[in-house]
């Protein structure tokens, strides 16, 4: 039997091990390829797309902001290029073009207080050594007689000008202790990119630590093909929790695979004492009036609250708002895009069709006009509340979520990213 090839296939994890050995220009086209080919999908594309940027601030030849916000920019919409339909790239591209902005302006805040701290020095120096000091409880003026002892009575106070009592600036320029220039620049939008992507990577297990709060004892939950997110987020429930999950969109096992679908997270809450029962999707509505909550994942939440999510979850939260059960979503707060869905992405991204049928079924097939939707969109109504790594929050707050991670210069790129 000839080795399986699956083991050669080119993966997120080959991408970022042979990112050191290749140029800037070679890993940037190794990246579009898995993105064109969807090797790489999900939360994976907004960890790529990180580490792209990354190399793109540490090995390309720049030497002012706007030519490394170019640079940035370029690249980042090459990327949205290749994966239309994964916004979270948009989402990182955004918030690495604000990370550069803030930490120029910083370094140009300091040049200028750096300056206006010298000035103000330069400008405190007295001409010549100030006179000694008299006894803090005396004031010695001078008259024809030579001098007299004058007591320090409030009007004294206010009316005779000690230069001695003047402050001195002592204190380091800002210019020596954090001096603006490429490689300072360079070393702190790294560091930037590095605590971005390790948000990308703790967002899960943050989301997970809700998991209490939102799923009560003897509850039954409704999951529709349950991601990593979703997965983490049950299994943290059931070690504080006994309740009832129904796993929907399972579908039979293809080709005598030795495990059913999802068997490991079966396993894990099996163990802990959480009922598990699977659901085909025809079988989703008449389970409905006896669920409590339904937890999806979003691939993307939109500006006005809307979300894109993997096909059929649109019907499980459509399911649930007609029986007013609450719609609980999953997503970091990365996935978080500043923009409206476009009309292409309430229509739903058409996949390949071999999943569902086969010409190996017979020649029938060559007659039917098969359409596999792979994503789905799911209004802003039908969702009650938004589990983030910061989090719970209502559709309210979303706006001031966007406001906190993009700057309004960023606002705008959506059509420079969206357009193909």
């Amino acid at each position: 039997m000839a080795p399986s090839q699956a083991g050669y296939a080119p993966n997120l994890d080959k991408f970022l091990k042979s990112l050191k050995g290749q140029t800037l220009e070679a890993s940037t086209e190794s990246l579009i390829y898995l993105l064109k080919r969807k090797q790489v999908t999900g939360d994976e594309c907004a960890n790529a797309t990180a580490r792209m940027l990354l190399q793109v601030v540490a090995k390309s030849k720049w030497h002012d902001v706007d030519q490394l916000l170019a640079r940035v920019q370029s690249t980042g919409s090459r990327l949205a290029r290749a994966a239309p339909h994964e916004p979270v790239i948009g989402n990182i591209v955004r918030r690495v073009l604000g990370l550069i902005r803030d930490e120029a302006t910083e370094d140009r805040n300091a040049d200028e207080m750096s300056e206006s701290v010298e000035d103000i020095q330069a400008l405190s120096v007295p001409a010549s050594p100030p006179p000694p000091r008299p006894h803090p409880g005396l004031i010695r003026t001078q008259t024809a007689g030579g001098s007299v002892v004058v007591s320090k009575s409030m009007f004294n106070l206010l009316s005779v000008a000690d230069t001695a009592d003047l402050p001195t600036t002592t204190s380091t320029p800002m210019s020596q202790a954090q001096p603006a220039s490429v490689s300072t620049l360079r070393s702190e939008v790294i560091d930037g990119i590095e605590e971005i992507m390790d948000e990308i990577s703790q967002a899960d297990d943050q989301i997970a630590t809700f998991a209490d709060i939102q799923i009560s004892p003897g509850d039954y939950v409704l999951v529709y093909q349950p991601t990593r997110t979703v997965e983490k987020f049950l299994v943290k429930a059931a070690s504080k929790r006994r309740f009832t999950v129904f796993i929907a969109g399972i579908e039979p096992p293809h080709n005598g695979a030795a495990e059913a679908p999802y068997s490991a997270l079966r396993k894990k809450l099996n163990a802990a004492g959480v009922h598990t029962i699977c659901l085909a999707s025809n079988g989703l509505m008449a389970y409905i009036p006896r669920i409590n909550k339904v937890v999806i994942n979003a691939k993307a939440v939109y500006q006005n609250g809307g979300l894109l999510v993997d096909s059929g979850s649109s019907i499980a939260a459509l399911a649930a708002h007609a029986f007013s059960k609450p719609v609980i979503v999953l997503g970091g707060v990365f996935k978080f895009c500043p923009e409206d869905p476009s009309d292409q992405v309430k229509s739903g991204e058409q996949g390949s069709a071999s999943s569902s049928v086969t010409y190996a079924e017979g020649a029938g097939v060559d007659a039917l006009e098969v359409e596999n939707t792979v994503t789905d969109y799911v209004p802003p109504e039908l969702v009650d509340i938004y589990v983030t790594n910061l989090g719970p929050q209502t559709r309210h707050h979303l706006a001031s979520i966007l406001a906190d991670h993009y700057k309004p210069e960023e606002m705008v790129l959506t059509m420079q990213l969206g357009d193909a």
